[in-house]
């Protein structure tokens, strides 16, 4: 998943971000709440985690501008305030849970994967294209039977592709879709990930399935 964590405690909230990366997620850190509202506009995400006592904006006021913006991204509220009212109020506002602080990050983690199990449909718990299996819960993808050993990027650099198969995906859609507010646009990692990618699906029997398309981007071949 990709996950952005709105947190004023700086290092709570690399803590969050390391946690979540060392599981498989792909997680992008913000420290205000207004801040935060900019990169969900800017990017996608498949779940945010919230507090609620933030500079700029309050965590109650994210939640209703969310809404107000029609923004359906899932949020799990992290916050020391225990008061009920407080509770019902952000589950009211659209949150789809609430954990107080101090709290368990192994919790943390089943309590995402429940929410994964609830989005995911049977629909797209696997994506197939060509000899590849890609399978979206268990952040595995099979070629053969066998695994395939990719980075957090490289898994959703991956799975755009092969969602898109046969289209043309852009760079720009990739910087917006894979790195958000991470992509430099002077940059090469684009190029540099692809070519990663690339090299350990060669070397899996995968020849040329992602093509380049000089000037416009990239495309994921069906066979």
């Amino acid at each position: 998943m990709k996950i952005l964590v709105i947190e004023d405690e700086r290092k709570l909230a690399r803590f969050i971000k390391q946690g979540l990366e060392q599981h498989g997620h792909v997680a992008d850190l913000t420290h205000s709440g207004s801040e935060g509202l900019d990169f969900l506009a800017g990017g996608l995400y498949d779940l945010v985690l919230l507090d609620l006592m933030l500079p700029g904006q309050t965590g109650f006021e994210v939640l209703q501008n969310l809404r107000t913006f029609g923004l359906t991204v899932p949020v799990i509220i992290l916050s020391a305030l225990s008061d009920p009212d407080k509770v019902v109020h952000g589950l009211d506002l659209g949150a789809v849970d609430y954990m107080r602080k101090p709290f368990d990050f192994n919790e943390l983690l089943a309590r995402i994967r429940v929410l994964q199990r609830r989005t995911t449909t049977s629909d797209n718990v696997v994506i197939r294209v060509a000899d590849l299996e890609m399978r979206l819960v268990s952040h595995q993808v099979l070629k053969n039977g066998s695994v395939l050993e990719l980075t957090n990027r490289e898994f959703a650099l991956l799975e755009l592709l092969m969602r898109r198969a046969g289209q043309l995906v852009t760079k720009n859609e990739i910087a917006e879709k894979v790195w958000a507010v991470d992509y430099d646009m002077g940059s090469n990692v684009i190029e540099v990930h692809i070519y990663q990618l690339r090299k350990k699906l060669d070397a899996h029997g995968q020849t040329g399935l992602i093509e380049t398309l000089v000037g416009r981007g990239y495309r994921c071949k069906t066979a």
